[in-house]
């Protein structure tokens, strides 16, 4: 099956989805949705912070945020779960070298979910800053990014460390979300993972913990299935986009694409704490 084919048939399967639900938007919003969808998971897969364009764009569009939330959440699990499929069927992974980093975020996920909807999102805020500028820390510093290293897929994680940063990434993503994917990306490739690997590796924790957020958000009622499968029909293809051309990228743009959205991430965040 081809690439285009693929894709087609995933946007007429979630048209036709779409037509079956008893909606109140108009056929013009919820393409908008679908668009928002595609450019958000395109760029949250190479780079992360997918979130950044997704969830302000769904609130300029006048969805109330804790609906966005939601909504992101579902999408953005199904599109990792789009992605981890085919992953799996293509032997890129084996379901024995990722099940536990699946474990640890969905749990972290769960708990993140829990924990944003107990504190203020001010403290919130200030906790994701730091988490930011040390990601982009870490990024300026990452001089492997130009090293033959990722040219061979030469990871090795230890798998008690590999629990712990998926359980915490996945706390972060359940709970606020913008940058974790980046994170995630740094972490792999600390791991001495290629970039190429690392975005595939990223996508597997950013399954779990969405899975894990979705969960709790869902319970609260928060979810219109309406723009959850708009969003998420916009995601799968965006992901699976992605994915296709990410290996195609110079490791000097991915880096540069990278540090641009860490700026742009915590720019966001300190303009919402003033």
């Amino acid at each position: 099956m081809t690439t285009f084919f693929r894709l087609t048939l995933i946007l007429a399967s979630g048209i036709l989805i779409l037509m079956q639900i008893n909606s109140t938007a108009s056929v013009t919003f919820l393409s908008m949705i679908i668009c928002i969808g595609m450019f958000g998971s395109f760029i949250g897969t190479l780079a992360g912070g997918g979130g950044l364009i997704t969830l302000p764009a769904m609130i300029l569009l006048g969805i109330p945020i804790h609906y966005s939330i939601a909504t992101n959440k579902f999408s953005s699990g199904i599109a990792s779960f789009s992605s981890l499929l085919i992953l799996l069927r293509t032997k890129e992974m084996k379901w024995e070298q990722i099940k536990f980093i699946i474990i640890a975020s969905i749990v972290g996920g769960g708990i993140g979910a829990l924990i944003a909807s107990l504190i203020p999102e001010k403290w919130l805020n200030i906790v994701a800053i730091g988490l930011l500028l040390f990601a982009f820390i870490l990024s300026i510093q990452g001089k492997k990014w130009y090293s033959d290293i990722q040219s061979v897929n030469k990871g090795h994680m230890d798998e008690r460390s590999s629990k712990v940063m998926s359980f915490f990434i996945g706390i972060y993503d359940g709970g606020f979300g913008p940058g974790s994917s980046t994170f995630s990306i740094l972490y792999f490739i600390k791991s001495n993972y290629t970039y190429v690997k690392a975005t595939q590796m990223s996508r597997v924790l950013n399954f779990g913990s969405c899975l894990g957020a979705f969960i709790i958000f869902y319970q609260t009622g928060f979810l219109q299935w309406d723009y959850a499968i708009a969003l998420a029909t916009g995601s799968i293809i965006g992901t699976q986009l992605a994915l296709k051309i990410v290996s195609k990228i110079p490791l000097q743009f991915a880096k540069w694409l990278l540090t641009t959205i860490l700026i742009l991430l915590v720019g966001q965040v300190t303009w919402q704490l003033f």
